[in-house]
């Protein structure tokens, strides 16, 4: 596990390109944290780090977010705050998302643990008055 204190928003950018070129393979990221904790300002980071000129919102309404990189592949940020249960992410089409192949990027991923099969990482963001701590590990699902 791999333990990460950030104190500005441009650490961030960097910490999140880090981690990215070391777990670039890793398809499925899940990402864990408090309201309030970051897990959305890191996906934009890491998604600007890397090329992408969208905007980057938070899905917690729509679910799902499409974005596309430079290269023209897709990447999924997924919210699962507001489902209800693993049956909920099934009927929404989100493991169809999650197998499709794609990079997938998951905040409140509880509810789609029981979908998972095969290595993802693992974030977890902490935030302690004006810095963020983060906790990375990969994980294997069978």
């Amino acid at each position: 596990m791999q333990h990460i204190e950030i104190k500005t928003l441009s650490e961030l950018a960097r910490v999140s390109m880090d981690i990215y070129r070391r777990h670039s393979d890793i398809k499925v990221w899940l990402l864990y944290g408090e309201m309030g904790a970051g897990k959305t300002t890191f996906i934009s980071q890491l998604l600007s780090s890397i090329g992408l000129s969208d905007a980057v919102s938070s899905p917690t309404f729509a679910i799902v977010n499409e974005y596309a990189t430079p290269e023209g592949e897709a990447i999924y940020h997924l919210d699962c705050y507001r489902l209800r249960d693993t049956q909920e992410a099934v009927a929404s089409g989100l493991e169809e998302i999650l197998h499709s192949g794609k990079w997938c990027l998951i905040e409140w991923p509880q509810v789609m643990e029981p979908l998972l099969w095969g290595e993802v990482l693992c974030i977890e963001i902490c935030k302690k008055n004006t810095t963020r701590s983060l906790k990375v590990n990969t994980k294997k699902y069978e």
